[in-house]
């Protein structure tokens, strides 16, 4: 039965040195699900693995598109899930490891049209809309009321933008907190390295200061001086506006430094939130993080 490895969970707690040496002891590919590593340029603020972290096992889904690049949540699927699907094809274990949650949904589970009732009516609306109005008024409608889901679709596709509308409309709840129609794709196995908070946070904060040491400021000077608009999304990342705001502000790098910490920390506490309810996650308490027990629990199946 093809099955694949999830290690998934807050920034800073391991995953990508845990998802390489597991997919070596597995012979496998790792497929990075996180949303910032797309973005060439953009190394030392999103902590993007080096050649010697890699440790020679392929990576995919890492430097897809240039910095002012767009990439959806429907664009990583459509191009991560053959991935997944040749890996199994050759007998392998895909290693799915990153800390954004939508990506890793997105390849999990396909996300049908869902049991809530049809009404013709409302459906036909939201058609006519799109029509008179155009598809981009559609899709901001559903940014509005329903954004989770919103990240998951692309404007040009209307007709699940409608579902989604008709969802809200007919049930009074947003299609996102119904995982509405959700069905896996493949068996799969999931993990998420549980360390205390406080050493989560210590471990944060280490980062942090290792990316100002290894040049982050720079890094986003050199990427404004290539011509990079700031308002770019990938300028949006965590450790990248704090440091365009700074650099505005004229505030120092001690001042970047605390923003950026707090920051991540406040973004580590909403990704432990999501991955919990991932269904079957496994969380590994620190003296359980190794390739050993994941493999055990890969091998056991348990869910």
């Amino acid at each position: 039965m093809n099955r694949a490895l999830v290690i998934c969970g807050a920034t800073a707690s391991g995953k990508t040195d845990l998802a390489v040496n597991c997919a070596l002891a597995l012979e496998s590919e790792v497929i990075s699900a996180d949303s910032q590593l797309i973005y060439k340029q953009l190394n030392i603020g999103t902590a993007k693995p080096t050649a010697a972290e890699m440790k020679g096992v392929k990576h995919h889904m890492i430097d897809v598109i240039p910095p002012n690049g767009k990439f959806s949540v429907a664009d990583y699927c459509a191009a991560a899930l053959p991935v997944i699907e040749g890996l199994f094809a050759r007998g392998k274990t895909p290693v799915i490891c990153g800390g954004t949650g939508f990506y890793i949904n997105s390849l999990l589970f396909d996300f049908g049209y869902g049991k809530t009732a049809a009404d013709e009516n409302v459906r036909k609306k939201y058609a006519l809309m799109a029509e008179e109005e155009g598809k981009d008024k559609l899709f901001s409608l559903l940014q509005t009321v329903d954004p989770q889901t919103a990240s998951t679709l692309h404007p040009n596709d209307v007709k699940r933008v409608i579902r989604a509308l008709e969802i809200y409309e007919v049930s009074g709840r947003r299609k996102s907190e119904q995982m509405d129609g959700q069905k896996k794709r493949f068996d799969y196995v999931a993990v998420a390295p549980n360390y205390p908070r406080e050493v989560l946070y210590d471990r944060i904060n280490a980062r942090v200061d290792a990316m100002f040491n290894a040049g982050l400021v720079d890094e986003v000077k050199n990427l404004l001086a290539d011509g990079i608009d700031e308002n770019c999304l990938s300028m949006q990342a965590i450790g990248y506006k704090e440091v365009l705001e700074c650099l505005k502000n004229g505030d120092n790098d001690s001042t970047m430094r605390d923003i950026i910490k707090q920051n991540t920390r406040r973004y580590a506490k909403r990704q432990i939130t999501f991955f919990k309810k991932l269904p079957g996650i496994v969380w590994l308490e620190p003296q359980d993080i190794s390739v050993n027990k994941v493999l055990e629990i890969l091998n056991d199946g348990k869910h």
